[in-house]
């Protein structure tokens, strides 16, 4: 059985977010598995605070899902895991979901657009 598509709306959100090197590596290092979020940052070789940003985009887009949990000291602890996903493009599949687009601004390519 195929994926439903997504919304045209949905669709411009998945591929503006996933227009960044940054984001494609969170996704890629993810898909071994969930990850802290100060292990996924030393991993990747960046800082938490801008893994942060990238993480929220991801996770806006419905791309990664985040679960807080309390470690056995008490302290808490952010994990991240990607969300299953799928997007087969074909000019077919653009041609359906295009008459469902309601303006979402694609200029900044952030995946920050505004409906």
């Amino acid at each position: 059985m195929k994926a439903p598509l997504p919304s045209g709306d949905e669709l411009v959100l998945t591929l503006a977010t996933l227009a960044n090197p940054h984001r494609l590596r969170v996704v890629a290092m993810l898909a071994g598995g969930r990850k802290y979020v100060s292990q996924l940052a030393r991993d990747m070789g960046i800082s938490r605070a801008l893994l942060q940003v990238h993480l929220k985009k991801l996770e806006a887009a419905g791309l990664v899902s985040a679960q807080l949990e309390i470690s056995p000291d008490g302290k808490a602890m952010k994990f991240y895991e990607v969300t299953r996903f799928s997007v087969h493009l074909t000019p077919e599949a653009i041609a359906a979901v295009v008459p469902e687009l309601t303006g979402v601004d694609t200029t900044r390519g952030d995946g920050e657009g505004t409906v």
